[in-house]
């Protein structure tokens, strides 16, 4: 920024690294774990995936806002990203889908933005560091107090240890029946009956709702803490684990018996992102937390069984072992960015996980023949 343009944002990291910027969005501070995003479009769908609960999101792309936003592309109700760093300051949209700014929508969510940041040099700092954690501040009339912004990063426990599935989770059941959008009619709703599939919410994307229903599911959804007798008294053809944030490790203390108890009636179980990692500490696999965290939308991976390569929406800070894989167990995906895991199977059972999110949103639909495999392996368990 210009050395005679005072600062309205800043961004103080625990080591005392500090970048000063132009504040927008709401006004006030926040402490997270910082993380980047090399995805070029779907900010909005990024700001509101309960993934990011307790992160601020860099993104890599230089040109946030400038499509605008729509209630329709919201994930959940409200944003659960802590806040957002870019590099050019956001400017008026132009976009046929737009209802409002960028800038409007932060400060109604209460949400901080920084703009007018070298995000090149924030993204290389945190890939050779770590994320790091950080205290993002807005203020107006540019009056930050370092010193204490950066004890408040320093005095942050951080994510490890962490179960932020339940501050992210319904509180109550509902039903689901809104399929994929699509032109030109937009959402539509399923109609007639479906598949029975019980979606386990641990942070759900209101897409992976969506592409449960287009794939013909008859989707219900339980919150986090649900228990085995909870999901069974439904009759369920199909369990569904959704993503979420968090340390998986944290959150199956109660969601691995629910799990369990799951995996022993032979029901086809599909699970994503936190649900993968949940899927894996039932069947007695190991998670541990990442340098930095796969987050974005071109993201390589190789399913094995097939040899195929598809480029995948990512985002998640912790992953699966795979030494750590029990016997009857198969790993079924790799990331060819660095090998770790990202798919595994049970092997001559319906059950299948992956790291990944084949309902994109943002990023590439490679992947959605994994909701059709989930379909199709409850519809082979219907009497003839």
């Amino acid at each position: 920024m210009p050395a005679q343009q005072k600062a309205t944002a800043c961004l103080a990291l625990a080591d005392g690294t500090v970048f000063y910027g132009n504040g927008f969005g709401a006004v006030g501070e926040t402490v997270a774990e910082l993380v980047f995003n090399t995805a070029m479009t779907g900010y909005q769908e990024i700001m509101t995936d309960p993934s990011y609960a307790g992160q601020v999101v860099t993104f890599t792309f230089p040109h946030i806002g400038n499509t605008g936003v729509t209630d329709e592309d919201d994930e959940t109700a409200d944003p659960v990203a802590a806040g957002m760093v870019v590099k050019w300051d956001v400017t008026e949209p132009s976009n046929w889908r737009a209802t409002g700014e960028l800038t409007d929508w932060l400060v109604k969510k209460g949400r901080i933005g920084i703009g007018g940041i070298d995000t090149r040099r924030l993204t290389r700092a945190i890939r050779q560091q770590g994320a790091p954690h950080v205290a993002l501040a807005h203020d107006p009339e540019g009056n930050f107090d370092i010193e204490a912004l950066v004890a408040r990063a320093r005095a942050w426990k951080g994510l490890v240890g962490l179960d932020l599935a339940k501050g992210v989770s319904c509180t109550q059941s509902y039903r689901w029946d809104e399929q994929r959008w699509a032109w030109p009619e937009g959402y539509t709703k399923r109609e007639g009956p479906g598949l029975r599939v019980v979606a386990i919410d641990y942070g759900a994307k209101r897409n992976i709702l969506r592409c449960l229903a287009s794939a013909g599911c008859e989707v219900t959804v339980l919150p986090a803490t649900a228990t085995a007798d909870d999901v069974l008294a439904l009759n369920p053809e199909g369990v569904f684990l959704s993503n979420g944030p968090g340390d998986p490790a944290a959150t199956g203390e109660y969601a691995v018996p629910t799990i369990k108890g799951i995996l022993a009636r032979e029901i086809p179980v599909f699970g994503i992102c936190l649900g993968h990692q949940m899927l894996a500490l039932a069947l007695g696999a190991k998670t541990v937390k990442m340098n930095h965290g796969h987050h974005g939308a071109n993201h390589p991976v190789k399913d094995l069984t097939t040899g195929k390569v598809e480029i995948t929406s990512m985002n998640h800070g912790f992953t699966v072992d795979s030494q750590t894989l029990p016997a009857g167990v198969t790993e079924t995906h790799v990331s060819l960015f660095d090998g770790s895991n990202c798919g595994i199977a049970q092997t001559g059972k319906p059950v299948f996980s992956v790291q990944y999110h084949p309902e994109a949103s943002p990023g590439p639909q490679d992947s959605y023949y994994l909701f059709e495999r989930f379909a199709r392996e409850m519809q082979a368990r219907r009497p003839t």
